[in-house]
């Protein structure tokens, strides 16, 4: 269990760093406020960035929150996928696996910076907020798409596959069985659960845009 809490306490963190890293080196208020001016007044948007910055402790929270509510949500749907196809393990060997694999999408933020400084210096705020690195939404880009559509081309992307490969690989490991087998209980447990979620998300942005 300190394992499990240590990897939690160092993922949260270097995501923070990144957060924080991409939000300086991108300019990301600058941005913001860019795109702001277009719709509200000049007093709007000082109000509305006295309020963000009197939040802003809360996103520390929030990141934890979200990374312990995601990987226990995946942890479980994989444990109730081996338990279908009569294999026990524990939940918290499960849950240390998926933490494992939480670790690649750290490389998103990496590759975010790396795109905007170095190969597309000229962006908007629009730019940054709907880009997602080796993802089919790049491919095709955002600005003739449907808003509705934007979510799941961003999640038709490189690391979410590679996610699924390293997670089969460690199922197929904790179980004493093969690759193959692991990415057969991820195939048929997180990912139609991936795509319920995705399902979701566009329908409510389809409802309220």
């Amino acid at each position: 269990m300190n394992n499990i809490l240590k990897r939690y306490l160092i993922l949260c963190l270097i995501s923070l760093i990144l957060n924080k890293i991409s939000n300086y080196i991108l300019n990301f208020d600058q941005l913001l406020h860019n795109s702001l001016s277009e719709q509200l007044t000049s007093k709007q948007i000082e109000n509305f960035f006295e309020l963000q910055k009197k939040w802003n402790w809360i996103n520390y929270p929030i990141i934890f929150l979200f990374l312990i509510i995601k990987t226990s949500i995946v942890s479980t749907i994989i444990y109730i996928g081996l338990f279908l196809s009569n294999k026990d393990l524990k939940f918290s060997t499960i849950l240390n696996s998926v933490l494992k694999a939480e670790y690649i999408f750290l490389l998103v933020p990496v590759f975010k910076i790396i795109w905007f400084y170095f190969l597309q210096t000229n962006y908007t705020f629009e730019d940054v907020q709907y880009f997602y690195p080796l993802s089919a939404l790049n491919l095709i880009g955002y600005k003739n798409l449907e808003t509705w559509f934007i979510y799941p081309f961003q999640t038709l992307n490189l690391f979410e596959l590679f996610y699924v490969i390293y997670l089969g690989f460690q199922v197929g490991k904790l179980t004493n069985t093969n690759a193959d087998y692991g990415l057969k209980i991820v195939g048929l447990s997180y990912v139609p659960s991936l795509l319920l979620w995705v399902t979701t998300i566009m329908f409510f942005t389809l409802n309220y845009s």
